[in-house]
């Protein structure tokens, strides 16, 4: 299922893989994150999901200001969540995001009771989060009719991974 509510997020969310898959869809402006975030926290809560995929690749570079309001703000409610597993997607050239994320875990270690993985890309990170599903398919499907098949995207991602 596309979910639209949150108008800074393109969201997926798939009820018999416990799955939300998360991207940021307002480029490089990042005025709303904190509202869109909070946004977020609460359908995560309503969701009960146990699966968490964010592409940190589309998301711009994060302030230090919106690290610290994440951490402080954003990361207690993630870790009271029902979540086994967590993907970041988040490949080499973005250095910045990924020493901002790994900031903010290091903060949050002791509570986080779920798995959490990163890979470069989203096929790899969907195949590994849904144990490899024969659901995956039809999930990606869904994803790519809604936005644009591009190099990060679904099927066509998920083809060309290697492990």
């Amino acid at each position: 299922m596309i979910i639209t509510s949150i108008p800074d997020f393109s969201l997926q969310y798939d009820e018999e893989l416990s799955l939300l898959r998360v991207e940021w869809a307002a480029g490089d402006d990042a005025r709303n994150l904190r509202a869109s975030a909070l946004e977020l926290l609460r359908l995560d809560q309503e969701l009960g999901m146990q699966n968490l995929l964010l592409n940190m690749n589309t998301f711009p570079d994060i302030s230090v200001y919106d690290q610290v309001w994440l951490g402080a703000n954003w990361m207690p409610g993630i870790v009271k969540l029902p979540l086994e597993r967590v993907v970041l997607i988040n490949n080499r050239q973005r250095v910045h995001n990924q020493l901002a994320i790994e900031s903010m875990l290091a903060l949050a270690r002791v509570f986080i009771k779920f798995d959490i993985q990163f890979f470069p890309n989203v096929g790899s990170g969907m195949q590994w989060i849904s144990d490899f599903s024969p659901r995956l398919p039809e999930v990606l499907a869904e994803w790519d009719a809604v936005h644009a098949p591009g190099p990060e995207s679904g099927a066509k991602a998920m083809r060309s991974d290697r492990f």
